[in-house]
């Protein structure tokens, strides 16, 4: 949730399930996901759903990236 949100996705509505996050992108798309919230890791499938280009499009590349600006900070 920390990357998402370090990635300018914004929290929304936190439900018992999880949380909402969304983002408008440049070409004036928004997309919107949900993180189950969970406190053991989440399932492969799941992960590989909210980073695919259907939901947040970040992919293994862009969390990659986000952990190496957050290791920086």
């Amino acid at each position: 949730m920390k990357l998402l949100e370090q990635d300018g996705w914004i929290k929304g509505r936190f439900t018992r399930h999880g949380a909402s996050f969304h983002k408008t992108f440049p070409s004036g798309e928004t997309r919107v996901t949900v993180v189950p919230n969970k406190s053991r890791p989440l399932p492969e499938g799941t992960l590989r759903a909210i980073l695919g280009p259907k939901q947040t499009g970040l992919g293994r590349r862009g969390i990659l990236r986000l952990l190496e600006e957050n290791k920086a900070k």
